[in-house]
């Protein structure tokens, strides 16, 4: 079935898919604001206001649309990305109205209520501090604040712990007010029902919700890279790790499919969003070079795509024995070959039917499918979503090249170490 996209008078954008293959329904609301749309002062905002609507309305008091959901077979949770918050639930189809009333009922009336906002930064410093206790969070969240000089892409969408500390009640309630409203949001449901009845009950539960005054949208714009950046970190554990980010552009350029072929070709396919996983990369370049020959004891990339350029990443487990100067020179020796010399047809063609199959097991499902409908037209529009396939069969050989040689330059990278202490970079 095609996909029906249309406007509400409140500006609240919608899109229906009829999917008939099992009489469930997912229904998703998308707000168009992340970490991607904090300031130093308020980061970690976006996550902690999203865990604040699941502490209750005035209609659904703490817990019972939780209770409520599952009493019905439904699956009910959240998340919180660079450029979105969304929730969400799959039900039974003639269900599906109860998660519109909730959906719509904290749109509005979110409480906030001080001792759970208080309960909420317990947790979140928390959590906070659970991913400092892993090394890749911490080497990550380096190397991205000194691959983003002005661009909020820069900061962990967990936030730094001193604003997790500092913010109040008052700045997460008049942020929740701010960007929730319709016409900052999307609407989206896939499943089993009736386009024109669906409609209906969706403008019925948001139809009277009135717009809000958004804020200008325009985010700090980065500048251009003049030179490697190099950032070490030091910390606890016996394991060290290599990460290498290159600028690249946002998911609507042209280059974006082949940059996929690219990744897949390096690090094997990725899932790239909440419900698919990478699958092998066994066959993969760098698992070859770094993995096999024992210098790594793994190596993942990672492409998201994004509404402003973002980067390209990858990562390596350095073995025992080995130092994370040894996997970079020779994690540079394969991708000076991929710069200079075309990928084989069978990569390309390996390559392809690996990234296919990936993003069709991410979107297999109709939760998946919803998914992807709305986060392309969060950071694109849903046909970016629709004609995927077809992007990634016209990428050639010429063009796997052409993006190599254009974005994995030395001078278009930030380098991270992480060195855990007392092993002076060698894992023994």
């Amino acid at each position: 079935m095609s996909v029906l996209k249309t406007t509400l008078e409140n500006g609240l954008t919608v899109l229906l898919k009829e999917v008939h293959t099992a009489p469930v329904t997912s229904f998703w609301i998308w707000y168009r604001v992340g970490s991607g749309h904090e300031h130093v002062g308020i980061t970690g905002i976006s996550h902690w206001v999203e865990h604040m609507l699941f502490k209750g309305t005035p209609r659904w008091p703490k817990g019972t649309a939780d209770k409520a959901v599952s009493r019905e077979g439904g699956m009910w949770n959240g998340a919180t990305w660079y450029d979105f918050t969304t929730y969400y639930a799959t039900l039974p189809t003639e269900k599906i109205a109860l998660e519109l009333d909730i959906e719509a009922d904290r749109m509005t009336g979110a409480l906030f209520e001080p001792h759970e906002v208080e309960a909420e930064r317990t947790v979140i410093i928390s959590e906070r501090q659970g991913a400092e206790n892993d090394p890749l969070f911490l080497l990550g969240e380096e190397v991205m604040a000194a691959a983003f000089r002005v661009h909020p892409y820069g900061h962990e969408t967990l936030g730094h712990m001193c604003d997790l500390q500092s913010m109040t009640r008052d700045d997460l309630y008049r942020y929740y007010r701010t960007y929730y409203v319709p016409n900052n949001a999307l609407a989206v449901a896939v499943g089993s029902f009736e386009t024109q009845q669906m409609l209906d009950l969706i403008r019925q539960y948001f139809g009277n919700i009135p717009p809000g005054d958004l804020p200008d949208g325009r985010r700090p714009v980065e500048p251009p890279q003049r030179g490697e950046r190099r950032v070490v970190v030091e910390g606890e554990g016996t394991t060290a790790y290599l990460s290498l980010v290159f600028h690249t552009p946002p998911a609507t350029d042209p280059d974006f499919s082949p940059l996929i072929v690219l990744d897949t070709v390096l690090t094997g396919p990725s899932g790239m969003s909440l419900f698919g996983t990478g699958g092998t990369n066994k066959t993969s370049r760098l698992y070859r070079a770094l993995v096999d020959t024992e210098l790594a004891a793994d190596v993942s990339g990672s492409l998201i795509p994004t509404v402003d350029p973002f980067v390209y990443s990858l990562t390596a487990t350095v073995r025992p024995g080995r130092t994370p100067q040894e996997v970079e020179e020779r994690l540079w020796t394969e991708l000076e070959k991929v710069t200079t010399d075309l990928i084989t047809e069978e990569e390309l063609e390996r390559s392809i039917k690996q990234a296919r199959a990936q993003f069709a097991y991410s979107s297999e499902s109709v939760t998946g499918q919803a998914f992807w409908l709305g986060w392309s037209e969060i950071f694109a529009d849903y046909t970016w979503f629709e004609n995927y396939l077809e992007r990634l069969g016209r990428v050639t050989r010429e063009d796997v090249l052409r993006v190599a040689q254009t974005y994995l330059r030395r001078s278009n990278t930030t380098v991270g170490w992480y060195i855990p202490i007392g092993n002076s970079g060698v894992n023994e």
